[in-house]
């Protein structure tokens, strides 16, 4: 039995993995908009600020922690199951002893860079409180390695729904953002208990720590750590820019419109999640690699036009409803700007999965660190002459990150297997982005809408105008059915269902 038969065809497990991850992010994005909704009107812009300026040191200091075991264990469990106890308990001995060491250099770093006391203290605080659920997400390496998407979900959905209990709670007795703090340590314990406990299903023996795997894995992703401190560092530079170069209350303005970028963001990543184990298992025949590629980007550009559109159209209101437009209206204003970059971000985020699992992400890395150069650069230029013209510096970053993201898509194109993207994908982009001018023009003839009936009519004309131009196939939706209704019969090689799409 080969792997399409013992896991299913390329597109239906895709769909299948894809389904159960945005199940989970639904309900996580929910939650996390009800979190940060409670933490902008409760915190304030300034102190909004401030929470987003010690994320984004936490999260470029656990991207070092990880030192690119994320993709490099999901690769390996994908390819060899039975090595999944070893490199998870290897893994998560590993994650510990790093979070250990970065903790005090990352204050120091804070209080080198001449930030004041609380902020420093903050800093290390928060690298403390995220280790919990940072060893949770270890556990979802494997549930990813696995196929078994739905059970990392389960831990991500749990965490959120601890954190905004026990957030809100904070925030009620008056513990501003210590309180919050603290409520990330037990919501991230809570689900550290919940995956060890949702690990039986899918585990190979008892969790072990080995010398020699330790030495394999900071080997192996020290090949894919240099990608991902590449693609993180940019909004750590951001942070520290922005909150360099422009009042405390733009960075919270941008910390609020970042945290409604991620959110867009989401279903890029669920889908290059979902693909990413079918694109290890194929990268060692290229014909197989090439049609993973062009399975999972027609449904990336479906997304990625459809998020840019909606964007443009809803950010305002999106502000409004989540923070308040009387402390956060401006927010509104970054987002526009964010929504034409969006698309091409859906494509890179593709690019990027597909080349880790071809073994090329250090060559990638180097187009990412051209694109940090240049919205670094860009970043000193543009946030004080936006400062200075709109009173929003944030607008110079997200500036800045479109244009630099360019270098990225040139480099991941060039480095893909040549036939990966031919003619019908152009066609594609084409039809996408036709999609997207008919919905816009379609809003401006149109009186102004609420946003709850705003929203819906976007996808629906989205929608039916996608069809119309051919974005959308019959064999989408049957890839659908066969998600919601799976064939257990045996399933198709994936070639097969390639050649019936029409992909070239």
């Amino acid at each position: 039995m080969n792997d399409d038969q013992a896991s299913g065809s390329g597109p239906t497990t895709i769909a299948r993995n894809a389904f159960h991850l945005v199940l989970g992010q639904v309900t996580t994005t929910a939650l996390a908009i009800v979190f940060s909704a409670a933490l902008g009107r409760s915190l304030g812009a300034r102190d909004f600020g401030l929470y987003f300026l010690i994320t984004s040191f936490a999260a470029f200091a656990y991207v070092l922690v990880d030192w690119g075991q994320v993709f490099y264990v999901i690769r390996e469990v994908a390819r060899s199951p039975q090595r999944g106890s070893g490199l998870l308990g290897t893994a998560l001995a590993l994650r510990v002893a790093g979070a250990v060491l970065v903790a005090i250099p990352t204050g120091l770093l804070a209080w080198a860079l001449r930030y004041d006391a609380r902020t420093c203290w903050f800093s290390v605080a928060f690298i403390a409180a995220t280790l919990p659920f940072f060893l949770a997400q270890s556990y979802g390496m494997v549930f990813r390695g696995r196929d078994r998407m739905g059970l990392d979900a389960w831990v991500s959905v749990v965490n959120k729904a601890a954190l905004l209990v026990l957030a809100l709670a904070a925030l009620a007795v008056g513990t501003g953002l210590s309180g919050v703090v603290i409520a990330q340590a037990l919501a991230g314990l809570v689900a550290l208990a919940l995956a060890a406990r949702l690990y039986r299903r899918v585990t190979t023996g008892p969790l072990r720590f080995s010398t020699q795997t330790a030495r394999e894995l900071l080997m192996g992703g020290s090949a894919l750590v240099t990608m991902m401190v590449a693609v993180s560092v940019q909004p750590y530079l951001d942070a520290i820019i922005l909150s360099k170069l422009a009042p405390a209350d733009a960075v919270g303005w941008f910390g609020a419109a970042k945290n409604i970028m991620g959110t867009l963001l989401a279903p890029a990543l669920i889908l290059g999640a979902a693909a990413f184990p079918r694109l290890s298992r194929a990268a060692s025949d290229l014909t197989v690699f090439k049609g993973e590629v062009r399975a999972a980007l027609r449904p990336m550009l479906w997304l990625g036009a459809l998020g840019c559109v909606g964007t443009v159209l809803f950010a305002d209101p999106a502000i409004g409803i989540v923070y308040g437009q009387q402390h956060f209206g401006p927010a509104g204003t970054i987002l526009k700007v964010y929504g034409p970059g969006l698309f091409l971000l859906f494509v890179d985020v593709l690019f990027a999965n597909a080349l880790t699992a071809l073994g090329r992400a250090t060559a990638l890395s180097v187009a990412k660190v051209g694109s940090v150069v240049l919205s670094t650069g860009l970043d000193l230029v543009l946030i004080p002459f936006f400062q200075k013209s709109t009173g929003n510096g944030g607008l110079g970053v997200v500036v800045a990150f479109v244009a630099s993201e360019v270098v990225v898509f040139i480099g991941a194109l060039s480095l893909l297997p040549r036939g990966s993207v031919g003619p019908a994908v152009a066609l594609d982009v084409g039809r996408a982005l036709g999609s997207t001018a008919v919905t816009a023009l379609v809003f401006r003839w149109m009186p102004p809408l609420p946003f709850y009936l705003g929203l819906p009519v976007c996808l629906i004309v989205f929608s039916l105008t996608s069809v119309a131009l051919g974005l959308v196939r019959r064999s989408d939706v049957q890839v659908l059915r066969g998600l919601l209704r799976p064939d257990r019969s045996s399933p198709r090689p994936y070639p097969v269902v390639l050649e019936r799409n029409g992909g070239g």
